[in-house]
Protein backbone atom coordinates (compact mmCIF):
# COMPACT_ATOMS: atom_id res chain seq x y z
CA UNK A 1 0.00 0.00 0.00
CA UNK A 2 1.45 3.25 -0.99
CA UNK A 3 0.71 6.11 1.67
CA UNK A 4 -0.07 9.85 0.65
CA UNK A 5 2.43 11.49 3.04
CA UNK A 6 1.43 14.82 2.24
CA UNK A 7 -2.04 14.19 2.66
CA UNK A 8 -1.87 12.28 6.29
CA UNK A 9 0.49 15.47 7.07
CA UNK A 10 -2.47 17.94 6.05
CA UNK A 11 -4.75 15.99 8.03
CA UNK A 12 -2.19 15.56 11.44
CA UNK A 13 -1.92 19.54 11.15
CA UNK A 14 -5.95 20.15 11.05
CA UNK A 15 -7.52 17.01 13.20
CA UNK A 16 -4.52 16.63 15.72
CA UNK A 17 -2.52 19.47 15.68
CA UNK A 18 -4.36 22.86 15.05
CA UNK A 19 -7.37 21.62 17.48
CA UNK A 20 -5.09 21.25 20.73
CA UNK A 21 -4.47 25.13 20.11
CA UNK A 22 -1.53 24.94 18.12
CA UNK A 23 -2.28 28.34 16.22
CA UNK A 24 0.73 29.85 15.38
CA UNK A 25 0.90 30.38 11.93
CA UNK A 26 5.15 29.94 11.97
CA UNK A 27 4.76 26.61 13.95
CA UNK A 28 2.04 25.14 11.71
CA UNK A 29 3.78 25.98 8.79
CA UNK A 30 6.54 24.12 9.31
CA UNK A 31 5.09 21.16 10.99
CA UNK A 32 3.05 21.30 7.83
CA UNK A 33 5.90 21.48 5.14
CA UNK A 34 8.66 18.99 7.25
CA UNK A 35 8.23 14.92 6.02
CA UNK A 36 7.98 13.99 10.00
CA UNK A 37 8.37 9.94 8.03
CA UNK A 38 11.57 10.55 7.29
CA UNK A 39 12.54 10.66 10.83
CA UNK A 40 10.51 7.54 11.47
CA UNK A 41 12.12 4.14 11.79
CA UNK A 42 11.33 2.11 8.77
CA UNK A 43 9.21 -0.43 10.90
CA UNK A 44 6.88 2.51 12.18
CA UNK A 45 6.91 4.86 9.25
CA UNK A 46 3.21 3.64 8.76
CA UNK A 47 2.15 5.64 11.65
CA UNK A 48 4.13 8.65 11.37
CA UNK A 49 1.30 11.07 11.42
CA UNK A 50 -0.87 9.31 14.06
CA UNK A 51 -2.04 10.72 17.48
CA UNK A 52 1.13 8.32 19.05
CA UNK A 53 4.32 7.94 20.73
CA UNK A 54 6.67 6.17 18.34
CA UNK A 55 9.24 3.52 19.93
CA UNK A 56 13.13 4.90 19.04
CA UNK A 57 15.50 1.62 20.38
CA UNK A 58 17.49 2.62 23.25
CA UNK A 59 14.31 3.10 25.77
CA UNK A 60 13.53 7.22 23.95
CA UNK A 61 10.53 7.49 21.92
CA UNK A 62 9.25 10.47 19.75
CA UNK A 63 6.34 12.59 20.87
CA UNK A 64 2.82 12.68 19.74
CA UNK A 65 2.62 15.47 16.97
CA UNK A 66 0.51 17.55 19.58
CA UNK A 67 2.56 17.58 21.91
CA UNK A 68 5.56 18.72 19.71
CA UNK A 69 3.47 21.40 18.26
CA UNK A 70 2.71 22.68 21.83
CA UNK A 71 6.42 22.85 22.49
CA UNK A 72 7.43 24.64 19.17
CA UNK A 73 4.65 27.07 19.95
CA UNK A 74 5.35 27.45 23.45
CA UNK A 75 9.22 28.23 23.01
CA UNK A 76 7.98 31.58 20.70
CA UNK A 77 11.15 31.31 18.42
CA UNK A 78 12.11 34.11 16.41
CA UNK A 79 14.40 33.32 13.29
CA UNK A 80 17.61 34.73 15.30
CA UNK A 81 17.19 32.64 18.39
CA UNK A 82 19.68 30.44 19.99
CA UNK A 83 18.23 27.11 20.85
CA UNK A 84 19.66 24.32 23.08
CA UNK A 85 17.57 21.28 22.51
CA UNK A 86 18.00 18.28 25.18
CA UNK A 87 17.29 14.86 24.29
CA UNK A 88 17.89 14.98 20.35
CA UNK A 89 16.33 11.76 20.14
CA UNK A 90 15.40 10.86 16.18
CA UNK A 91 16.08 14.49 14.94
CA UNK A 92 12.55 15.71 14.01
CA UNK A 93 11.96 18.03 16.85
CA UNK A 94 15.91 19.21 16.24
CA UNK A 95 14.71 19.78 12.05
CA UNK A 96 11.96 22.14 13.24
CA UNK A 97 13.91 24.11 15.94
CA UNK A 98 16.50 24.54 13.09
CA UNK A 99 13.77 25.70 10.67
CA UNK A 100 12.59 28.51 13.32
CA UNK A 101 15.75 29.84 14.57
CA UNK A 102 19.35 30.81 13.60
CA UNK A 103 20.91 27.48 15.33
CA UNK A 104 20.56 24.85 17.37
CA UNK A 105 22.96 22.79 19.48
CA UNK A 106 20.79 18.73 20.06
CA UNK A 107 22.73 17.30 23.04
CA UNK A 108 21.73 13.27 23.14
CA UNK A 109 23.12 10.80 25.72
CA UNK A 110 22.78 7.90 23.29
CA UNK A 111 25.45 7.65 20.80
CA UNK A 112 23.76 5.66 18.36
CA UNK A 113 20.66 7.64 18.44
CA UNK A 114 22.98 10.84 18.02
CA UNK A 115 24.10 9.39 14.86
CA UNK A 116 20.89 8.30 13.25
CA UNK A 117 19.44 11.51 14.06
CA UNK A 118 22.39 13.42 11.97
CA UNK A 119 22.00 10.70 9.13
CA UNK A 120 18.42 11.85 8.70
CA UNK A 121 18.86 15.40 8.75
CA UNK A 122 21.78 15.12 6.46
CA UNK A 123 19.81 13.14 4.08
CA UNK A 124 16.82 15.20 4.26
CA UNK A 125 19.12 18.31 4.06
CA UNK A 126 17.20 20.28 6.82
CA UNK A 127 20.14 19.94 9.59
CA UNK A 128 22.54 22.81 8.01
CA UNK A 129 21.85 24.59 11.33
CA UNK A 130 21.53 21.96 13.51
CA UNK A 131 24.97 20.71 15.67
CA UNK A 132 24.16 17.15 18.03
CA UNK A 133 26.53 16.54 20.80
CA UNK A 134 26.71 13.13 22.10
CA UNK A 135 26.75 14.38 25.75
CA UNK A 136 24.62 13.97 28.89
CA UNK A 137 22.88 17.07 29.96
CA UNK A 138 23.92 16.89 33.31
CA UNK A 139 27.22 17.23 33.01
CA UNK A 140 27.49 19.42 29.68
CA UNK A 141 29.07 22.67 30.41
CA UNK A 142 28.14 25.60 27.71
CA UNK A 143 30.71 27.94 29.35
CA UNK A 144 29.70 31.32 28.92
CA UNK A 145 27.24 30.90 26.48
CA UNK A 146 23.45 31.62 26.57
CA UNK A 147 20.63 30.50 25.20
CA UNK A 148 16.99 32.30 23.72
CA UNK A 149 15.45 29.02 24.49
CA UNK A 150 16.11 25.67 25.88
CA UNK A 151 14.09 22.88 24.61
CA UNK A 152 14.06 19.98 26.90
CA UNK A 153 12.18 16.34 25.25
CA UNK A 154 12.07 14.08 28.07
CA UNK A 155 10.24 14.93 31.82
CA UNK A 156 12.20 15.74 34.57
CA UNK A 157 10.64 15.08 38.30
CA UNK A 158 11.53 18.65 39.09
CA UNK A 159 13.56 22.07 36.58
CA UNK A 160 17.35 21.41 37.09
CA UNK A 161 18.25 24.53 38.18
CA UNK A 162 21.40 24.20 35.35
CA UNK A 163 19.18 24.47 32.62
CA UNK A 164 17.49 27.36 33.52
CA UNK A 165 20.99 29.19 33.78
CA UNK A 166 21.49 28.44 30.77
CA UNK A 167 19.03 31.32 29.56
CA UNK A 168 19.46 34.65 28.55
CA UNK A 169 17.49 36.82 30.46
CA UNK A 170 13.93 36.75 27.98
CA UNK A 171 14.73 33.24 27.24
CA UNK A 172 12.11 30.36 27.01
CA UNK A 173 12.32 26.83 28.90
CA UNK A 174 10.30 24.13 27.67
CA UNK A 175 9.96 21.11 29.88
CA UNK A 176 7.45 18.74 31.26
CA UNK A 177 7.94 17.97 35.25
CA UNK A 178 6.25 15.63 37.50
CA UNK A 179 5.73 12.09 38.39
CA UNK A 180 3.49 9.93 36.34
CA UNK A 181 0.70 9.91 35.81
CA UNK A 182 0.51 13.70 36.80
CA UNK A 183 2.78 15.27 34.47
CA UNK A 184 2.27 19.11 33.38
CA UNK A 185 4.30 20.73 30.42
CA UNK A 186 5.40 24.39 31.50
CA UNK A 187 7.33 27.28 29.98
CA UNK A 188 9.27 28.89 32.20
CA UNK A 189 10.98 32.70 31.16
CA UNK A 190 13.93 34.23 32.47
CA UNK A 191 14.41 37.14 34.24
CA UNK A 192 16.56 39.68 34.78
CA UNK A 193 18.05 38.50 38.05
CA UNK A 194 19.98 35.59 38.88
CA UNK A 195 16.98 33.78 40.39
CA UNK A 196 14.16 35.67 38.67
CA UNK A 197 11.96 33.37 36.68
CA UNK A 198 7.86 33.06 35.81
CA UNK A 199 6.35 29.53 35.45
CA UNK A 200 3.66 29.06 33.39
CA UNK A 201 1.40 25.87 33.16
CA UNK A 202 0.46 24.51 29.65
CA UNK A 203 -1.20 21.10 29.57
CA UNK A 204 -0.67 17.97 30.86
CA UNK A 205 0.87 15.20 29.34
CA UNK A 206 3.29 12.37 29.91
CA UNK A 207 6.70 11.75 28.78
CA UNK A 208 9.73 9.47 29.44
CA UNK A 209 12.01 10.69 31.85
CA UNK A 210 15.45 11.80 30.81
CA UNK A 211 18.19 9.80 32.10
CA UNK A 212 19.42 10.92 35.81
CA UNK A 213 16.17 12.94 36.05
CA UNK A 214 13.86 10.14 37.18
CA UNK A 215 12.46 10.45 40.45
CA UNK A 216 14.10 8.89 42.92
CA UNK A 217 12.74 5.29 44.70
CA UNK A 218 10.98 5.53 47.67
CA UNK A 219 10.99 2.32 50.28
CA UNK A 220 7.95 2.07 52.61
CA UNK A 221 8.75 0.43 56.03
Amino acid sequence: MTIDYARARELMVEQQVRPWEVLDFAVLDVIGRLPREAFVPESHRALAYADLELPLGHGAKMMKPVVEGRMLQALQLKPGDSVLEIGTGSGYASACLGALAREVISLELVPELAAAARARLDATGLGVNVRIETADAFAYDPGERRFDAVCVTGAVTGIPERFLAWLRPGGRLFVVRGQAPVMEAVRVVKGEGVNAAATESLFETELEYLHGAEPVPQFLF
